[in-house]
């Protein structure tokens, strides 16, 4: 560093500005600031976007009488089904398994064999209802005045014909088929639906489709 300003007037050692005209005698690097040291206990701040977003998957609603698509689903095939009442058992397992498939093709989602157990059960309880009341009407109308002697003079001989209406005249045997008509429809429908959720109601979801 020179000893005088360029003004003239002596410079003290390490002078950095001149103390007569205030000409700076070297240049002044600004230094950084440090940033402070963080503490060990210090964590980073959460990542508020991401721990405070709102979940907007929605839930695949259960298959009940409360589910207004597995009700309709449900009604329309058990009426179906009960239309074709020549083709006892075949149409009790058939109906499970078209409940499965048109659900699934209605609301995009695939259908577990627990799922399909549930609509196969509400099918064969709505096509228990509908074949009770037939038979319960049939039952009052052959008890009714001149109709036994109608009915024995159309189908008595007919062997299979004699043996049902024999059975309609004994309130046990009538309760007993009542029952085995809820157990055939019940269970074949259970079974339908659980073999149309294997082979229909879990591969290959259409887009969008979620577990029921």
């Amino acid at each position: 560093m020179p000893d005088f300003c360029s003004c003239g007037a002596q410079l003290p050692e390490d002078a950095v500005f001149c103390h007569k005209c205030g000409k700076p005698q070297r240049e002044i690097a600004a230094a950084e600031p440090e940033a402070p040291p963080r503490a060990e206990w210090q964590t980073p701040a959460p990542d508020t976007a991401r721990v405070y977003a709102p979940d907007t998957r929605l839930e695949a609603p259960a298959i009940n009488f409360q589910n207004a698509v597995a009700w309709r689903v449900a009604g329309l095939v058990s009426l179906a089904a009960s239309a074709l009442f020549f083709l006892p058992y075949v149409n009790w397992l058939a109906a499970g398994y078209f409940s499965v498939f048109l659900y699934r093709r209605k609301t995009g989602r695939a259908v577990n064999v627990i799922s399909g157990v549930r609509i196969g059960w509400m099918t064969g309880l709505l096509m228990f209802a509908i074949l009770a009341v037939f038979f319960a009407g049939f039952v009052l109308m052959y008890n009714a005045d001149g109709m036994r002697e109608l009915f024995q003079a159309q189908f008595g001989k007919d062997p299979r014909m004699q043996q049902m209406l024999t059975m309609i005249q004994s309130v046990p045997d009538v309760l007993g088929t009542l029952l085995t008509i809820f157990l055939c429809t019940t269970f074949l429908s259970m079974a339908g639906g659980a073999l149309g959720a294997k082979l229909a109601g879990e591969s290959n979801p259409p887009r969008g489709g979620r577990i029921a």
